[in-house]
């Protein structure tokens, strides 16, 4: 379950954070998953829970937005948005798209006392 190490590394960008911008608790962490990041949302949720035991992160409200997939169309030359990573592009139904987003996981905002 990956989903346990992404949350240890971004409770660690956290902890970095708050010793930097002198925070001692977060109340609530936005993060933003890429459509087409792979992620597991429930199990981001337990194991967020889980790894921010005993942090300056313990009891935070964690929101997560999803952001969406994009890719560049080689045949139309257009930016577009995928539902699925395999879909054709929307405007012209051509298949040589380069993704060019949706695959991102960040932190976005925190709000700390």
């Amino acid at each position: 379950m990956h989903e346990m190490s992404l949350c240890e590394s971004l409770i660690d960008v956290i902890e970095e954070s708050g010793q930097r911008e002198n925070f001692s608790r977060v109340r609530r962490v936005r993060v933003e998953i890429g459509r087409f990041a792979g992620v597991e949302v429930e199990a981001l949720r337990f194991g967020f829970d889980v790894v921010a035991r005993g942090t300056v992160v313990e009891g935070a409200a964690l929101e997560l937005h999803e952001a969406p997939g994009r890719a560049w169309c080689f045949d139309c030359g257009t930016d577009v948005e995928l539902l699925q990573r395999l879909d054709p592009c929307p405007h012209c139904g051509g298949t040589r798209l380069q993704p060019t987003g949706g695959t991102e996981i960040r932190i976005m905002d925190l709000e700390v006392i």
